[in-house]
């Protein structure tokens, strides 16, 4: 017969959101006593009130439901900042956003030239129309590509700039 595994009873819901509606209800320096309690060190001073109960809320939850598994801790501590993470999203976006109907792309691929017309909806190749540049890359060569990097319009990264 296989072992079964018996795991911690589940959290009171209830007696979970009367500890955080407790929190809520504090001042400033009520919730950096708290903080000192909770992580045994006093909150960094520039911390508003808001950011000081989201934190000892989250960690309220993180304590009674569980918190993040590794996988999503590491793929967070590579994210960077959000601020950086907004700034590649608006780079990747102006880049594209800078096709305009009737330009034309070119690559050379195995020694053949091809050339891709924009369209207001997709992109135009040997005859036929594709909703996206990776498609059109796949087309060509068989196998997938990013569209924007197979022609040449996203910078390659360098060894020194990589993380």
């Amino acid at each position: 017969m296989p072992r079964v595994r018996i795991g911690p009873a589940l959290p009171d819901r209830k007696t979970l959101d009367a500890e955080i509606a407790r929190l809520r209800d504090l001042g400033v320096p009520e919730l950096r006593s708290r903080w000192h309690t909770v992580f045994r060190r006093q909150p960094p001073p520039h911390l508003p009130r808001h950011l000081l109960f989201r934190v000892l809320a989250y960690r309220l939850q993180a304590e009674h439901l569980g918190d993040l598994d590794s996988e999503t801790v590491r793929l967070l501590d590579r994210s960077g900042s959000p601020e950086k993470a907004g700034q590649r999203a608006v780079d990747a976006t102006q880049r594209t956003a800078e096709l305009r109907p009737g330009t034309m792309l070119g690559r050379e691929w195995n020694g053949q030239t091809h050339r891709v017309a924009v369209l207001a909806d997709g992109f135009a190749w040997n005859g036929k129309t594709y909703a996206s540049l990776s498609k059109v890359a796949f087309a060509i060569t068989g196998t997938r590509w990013s569209g924007p990097k197979f022609f040449g319009l996203r910078e390659k990264r360098s060894k020194e700039s990589a993380p």
